[in-house]
């Protein structure tokens, strides 16, 4: 069988999917990854074959001024929307974005003959190219699948079908006429819209033999241990636009150097805690910091999670479902995007707390709240239970063979 995946955004994309090209590939199946020239190091050390088929994924390239302008229109009282992005994201998604990816991957799929297309949620285009083929496309986890309405997308679409030359469809969820891939069961499903379909277990861990520091594990154990971690999307912006190789975002994007200051500041309150605080390589001043922080660029997040009794994060799908896979408890402080519907949905479902004070003094206490509140310890652990029952990744590969 072959098997085409296609991986765009963040490196947290690419780590969503590797597990089940492992699977894929160790079962003998003939695995190509399509991908952007950052995200090759993600797939490099595993037993696939991968190709650059895209450009690097930016903003300005999927994102009219015309579609900015009409998601950023300023409301009554003349602010502008906090969520631009996610407003303005299915009509990308399922127009110029799907466009220029169909316009990439076409030509791969083409030459590549797949059995089965694994795509990234963003990704659309694959859509229209799976249907081309005529062979089954299933979305992977990811939280853009997470925010995604297929009512909102089903009009561009069908204007892509018709310059394609492909049946229209009347059906918003002919976006999964096979379903979707995810991790997460189905009483825990993070998708606002979407059905659950084929859920499989949460792997512990992505990365091959990861080790905690010896530092970590020497750190004391008679008080509650913190990780605070801002994420590996809002670095990569930065990073970007730092370099000069891309603009600034055409919508407004916090500050992440901010973001950790308050991050810091926050849980430099809690004395009674020992806190680690991932940067992911942002610069932060440490001068000062009282010794129950300790500051590090980078930690093996999952192997961590194992261990301790509250995770801080920004609310990206990958690291809510490590949490639930470890039953950590978590305070969401959301940045952009899927963030905010994932620390809602956190709320809701009784895992934590959304963050909705941005400031160090609203985080302290979301941080204490969900420490100080035993209902969220045993969700958590609830929510783990019902991950170990779901079957193992392997078994996705009989799945598919069969849906093929």
């Amino acid at each position: 069988m072959r098997v085409l995946f296609t991986t765009l955004g963040s490196p947290s994309h690419g780590r969503a999917q590797l597990p089940l090209a492992r699977a894929l590939a160790a079962a003998g199946h003939d695995v190509l990854v399509a991908t952007t020239p950052s995200l090759v190091s993600v797939f490099e050390k595993d037993d696939v074959r991968v190709t650059t088929a895209m450009d690097e994924f930016t903003p300005h390239t999927f994102i009219p001024p015309a579609l900015l302008e009409q998601a950023a229109r300023p409301g009554p009282d003349g602010e502008v929307p906090q969520d631009v992005l996610e407003r303005v994201m299915p009509l990308a998604m399922s127009g110029p974005m799907a466009r220029k990816l169909r316009e990439w991957i076409l030509p791969v799929a083409q030459e590549f003959r797949p059995d089965l297309i694994l795509r990234d949620g963003m990704d659309l285009g694959s859509c229209l190219t799976a249907e081309q083929l005529g062979v089954p496309q299933l979305p992977t986890p990811s939280g853009s699948s997470n925010i995604l309405d297929p009512a909102e997308v089903l009009p561009g679409l069908n204007a892509l079908r018709e310059e394609a030359g492909l049946p229209l469809q009347e059906d918003p969820l002919s976006v999964v006429p096979h379903g979707r891939i995810d991790y997460v069961p189905a009483a825990f499903s993070f998708a606002q819209h979407l059905p659950s379909s084929w859920s499989y277990r949460q792997p512990v861990t992505v990365d091959r033999r990861p080790v905690l520091p010896q530092w970590i594990a020497d750190l004391p154990t008679d008080r509650p241990l913190v990780l605070a971690a801002l994420g590996t999307a809002l670095p990569m912006v930065r990073e970007m636009t730092a370099d000069g190789e891309e603009e600034q975002p055409p919508f407004p994007m916090p500050d992440p150097v901010q973001t950790l200051r308050s991050m810091i500041a926050a849980v430099s309150r809690l004395e009674e805690c020992t806190v680690v605080v991932s940067t992911s390589g942002i610069p932060a001043d440490t001068d000062g910091l009282p010794p129950h922080v300790h500051v590090t660029d980078r930690v093996p997040q999952p192997l961590l999670l194992e261990s301790v009794d509250l995770f801080l994060t920004h609310g990206g799908f990958n690291s809510i479902r490590e949490s639930l896979r470890t039953a950590t408890p978590m305070a969401v402080l959301p940045q952009f995007g899927d963030q905010f519907g994932n620390a809602r949905r956190v709320q809701e479902l009784g895992l934590g707390r959304e963050v909705t004070d941005p400031t160090p003094d609203g985080i302290t206490a979301a941080v204490r709240a969900v420490l100080a509140d035993p209902d969220v310890g045993a969700r958590a652990r609830a929510a783990r239970l019902a991950m170990l029952a779901l079957p193992e990744i392997d078994s996705a590969v009989t799945d598919l063979e069969k849906l093929v």
